[in-house]
């Protein structure tokens, strides 16, 4: 892939097109996000090695999430400021360090012991930047794209860039019964080292950032990027945006939502594989598959038809139904000891999380539509910690009741489904009562 580059009537060249914007941002996000899945597909063999509980296990799973959830705001702010391309490329350089040190420690060590857990959850956690390239790479491809087409240009982006979990977790067991761990995690560090120098190549700022790296006036710049096709451009201050959606309640009910439907996608995504291994009792590879295909995957494939839904008959009503079926699933899979009942909840809650993501930002715009990018960061940030908090508590609930606790510790979802069906109805309830108004975006000053 070369960059194109027009030349506007002003004289300056401006490289890139919206495709190469939406590749590389997806491209970026791709690669970045699929540190979801860096221990959950391995944790039987680091819970063998190092003898650990539930608690431990259930944060070695989750380290990733909480920097890839805490570093979105912040990040994603930074791209009003510089563009994409460098915010990306300094997530990536802390994740490589991470990956690297991973894969360092199982070069130069034949046993994993319990001594080498501190430093194994804190390369975890490094790595988790990675997974905050999602909110740098939906304003990299908005910004390049006009009002009339980012909606298909982030369905795309969201649809491919989810993927990358439920790949992981499904190729990654398989990597390691052909090449071991240390072969496994070698392989997956090279690949994402040939991800981040292509990125880095090929990756092109929108016209507005290329013109102000230019020191060309904010006025100007809004100017000659609006003749190059661009519509949208970040608000003067996007902590402004942050504030003022952090005044507004239904920001947090929002949030809620999205902690229990995306944060719960994130955690079951790494909790999953050691589900199937301990409860029934599957090898690695087939834990591997049923939760890269029964669950990552199918939950983000179908944010697409969640995003039709909730186009068609609005969030509020998809969302409510979306939950119930998480809530149905959540019970099902609390006390349900069957493979083929368990493999069943297992769809539909992957069915249920994946359209109630769509649904909320759906709604997201109609409630807070003057500060849309503060919410965005709000309920994508905090709502992604539920892939941090949840694993260790369900590993506190097998820690307390063996392994029939793999099961028993779902009623955590029971009740998050149970809050999150409470919240969708008083949207729904109220959804009439709402002045429908979408701001024009105000130039960086």
């Amino acid at each position: 892939m070369s960059h194109s580059a027009a030349v506007s009537h002003t004289g300056y060249i401006i490289n890139g097109s919206p495709k190469t914007g939406l590749f590389m941002g997806t491209w970026g996000f791709f690669f970045g996000f699929a540190s979801v899945a860096l221990y959950g597909p391995a944790a039987h063999y680091f819970q063998q090695q190092m003898g650990l509980g539930g608690i431990a296990l259930g944060f070695l799973v989750a380290a990733p999430q909480l920097t890839g959830s805490l570093a979105r705001i912040p990040f994603g702010t930074w791209v009003d400021k510089v563009g994409g391309r460098l915010p990306m490329l300094t997530l990536f350089a802390f994740a490589l360090i991470g990956m690297w040190g991973l894969v360092f420690i199982l070069v130069v060590t034949k046993d994993i012991t319990s001594s080498m857990y501190p430093l194994i959850l804190f390369f975890g956690f490094m790595c988790g930047f990675g997974v905050a390239s999602f909110s740098v790479g939906i304003p990299q491809v908005a910004y390049w794209h006009p009002q009339n087409r980012q909606g298909t240009a982030l369905g795309i982006y969201g649809g491919v860039g989810n993927l990358a979990p439920g790949i992981f977790t499904l190729a990654l067991p398989f990597a390691i019964a052909a090449f071991g761990l240390t072969g496994a995690y070698l392989i997956w560090f090279l690949i994402f080292l040939v991800g981040t120098v292509v990125y880095a190549l090929f990756a092109v700022d929108a016209p507005y950032f290329q013109l102000r790296k230019e020191k060309i006036a904010p006025e100007e710049s809004v100017a000659i990027a609006r003749e190059n096709g661009e519509e949208l451009f970040p608000k003067a201050s996007a902590w402004q945006g942050l504030f003022a959606a952090s005044e507004d309640t239904r920001t947090w009910g929002l949030t809620m939502l999205y902690f229990t439907s995306f944060g719960g996608f994130l955690a079951l995504t790494a909790w999953f594989p050691s589900y199937w291994i301990n409860l029934h009792h599957v090898s690695p590879t087939m834990a591997g598959l049923i939760g890269g295909l029964g669950f990552a995957l199918l939950a983000a494939l179908i944010r697409v038809v969640g995003g039709i839904l909730s186009e068609r008959f609005g969030g509020e009503i998809v969302s409510f139904l979306a939950f119930i079926a998480v809530l149905a699933a959540a019970l099902t899979l609390t006390f349900s000891m069957n493979f083929a009942i368990d493999l069943g909840a297992e769809i539909l809650i992957a069915l249920g999380m994946g359209i109630a993501n769509a649904a909320v930002f759906k709604m997201l715009p109609k409630y807070v539509p003057e500060a849309v990018g503060g919410a965005s960061g709000i309920v994508g940030g905090l709502g992604a910690t539920g892939g941090f908090i949840l694993p260790p508590f369900l590993g506190a609930v097998v820690d307390a009741m063996g392994p029939q606790g793999y099961a028993g510790g779902f009623f955590a979802y029971v009740i998050l489904a149970i809050i999150s069906i409470i919240v969708s109805w008083i949207f729904l309830r109220y959804r009439g009562e709402i002045d429908i108004q979408v701001p024009a975006a105000d130039p960086a000053k």
